[in-house]
């Protein structure tokens, strides 16, 4: 069957919710905070700044989500768009459908003058998620991703 992408809608809100914490759960040791996670992806849905979501359908029902957000590079004069959040229903794997989602996304991204690229960043750990990016045409950029993170009390961050 084939797959369609839209933008996500309002509706969406609990299969985003639900594909974010099934993510989260396969990747990190930590309990997704489902509250935490439909705040976060309402807030989207409701302010196009923040982000934008699309969704892959199978004609009947979500099966794969990507959202996007900018980062502008003053390198390149251009807008970056990342790729967060990319999930698949387990069943759905093996059938295209991040090709999908990324194809629509870069060809959205190439329409668009001022974006200079795509890129998203994957924990060094998802064997499974690098082989789909490789396959896909992603090349490892070669850089590492630091943070500060305020929002989980077991990361410290020096002052």
């Amino acid at each position: 069957m084939p797959v369609s992408i839209r933008p996500a809608r309002p509706t969406d809100l609990e299969f985003l919710v639900d594909g974010n914490a099934r993510m989260l759960a396969e990747i990190d040791a930590r309990e997704p905070d489902r509250e935490l996670i439909a705040e976060g992806v309402a807030a989207t849905l409701a302010d196009g700044n923040k982000g934008c979501y699309f969704i892959a359908d199978d004609g009947e029902e979500p099966i794969g989500q990507m959202l996007l957000t900018r980062e502008w590079s003053d390198w390149r004069a251009g807008w970056f768009w990342w790729i967060q959040s990319p999930y698949v229903v387990p069943e759905a794997r093996g059938r295209g459908v991040f090709t999908s989602l990324y194809g629509h996304v870069v060809s959205e991204a190439r329409r668009d003058p001022e974006v200079c690229g795509v890129r998203l960043y994957v924990d060094q750990r998802n064997d499974n998620a690098i082989a789909v990016y490789e396959r896909t045409g992603l090349l490892d950029a070669g850089y590492r991703v630091y943070e500060a993170d305020f929002t989980h009390p077991t990361v410290t961050t020096p002052v």
